[in-house]
């Protein structure tokens, strides 16, 4: 008796699986690379610094420091291009040395081709090191399920202005 509930468990895990394949369709593979337009000061900032918070600058490498994020993602470097998609997440200065930030991202896409999709990025951060890598641990839309990895590059800084530009190139497999 039990081998039969075993069998009949079995053949239906199989066919939601079947059929779980078959709804998404082919696995798709997407690379891009994006410009986040990163303002930490002025009445414009898209970076807040919400707790370990001290009057002048914002202290990026203070264990415990939280930051939250709504900065612009456009397609190209000049902070004047099509803007494409919006960076909405928290940092956290997560190391006791402060050189480790932990991220979490949803990059929420406002253009037509992949309106209202996001992908979601989650990992440690190596924030003073040149080339930061983290993962890619989902996302919505256009690209479900998704997963892969971003890495991040400061390719501009201001410090009178407050303002970065981060580049982002992502490579993600999704559905």
């Amino acid at each position: 008796m039990a081998s039969n509930s075993i069998k009949i468990s079995l053949i239906l895990l199989l066919t939601t699986f079947i059929c779980t394949e078959a709804e998404l369709g082919q696995l798709k593979e997407t690379r891009m690379t994006v410009y986040f337009q990163d303002w930490s000061g002025g009445p414009n900032a898209t970076v807040l610094q919400i707790t370990g918070h001290q009057n002048g600058p914002l202290s990026f490498a203070k264990f415990g420091s939280v930051f939250v994020t709504d900065d612009p993602i456009t397609e190209a470097f000049d902070k004047n291009s099509a803007e494409i998609a919006r960076a909405q997440g928290i940092y956290v200065t997560s190391a006791l040395d402060g050189t480790i930030s932990h991220v979490l991202i949803s990059i929420i896409f406002t253009i037509e081709e992949y309106k209202g999709s996001t992908l979601e990025i989650q990992g440690a951060s190596p924030q003073f090191e040149r080339v930061r890598e983290v993962a890619v641990v989902g996302g919505t839309g256009k690209f479900r399920l998704a997963r892969g990895y971003a890495t991040f590059e400061t390719i501009h800084f201001d410090l009178a202005v407050h303002y970065v530009v981060i580049q982002c190139n992502v490579t993600v497999l999704h559905y």
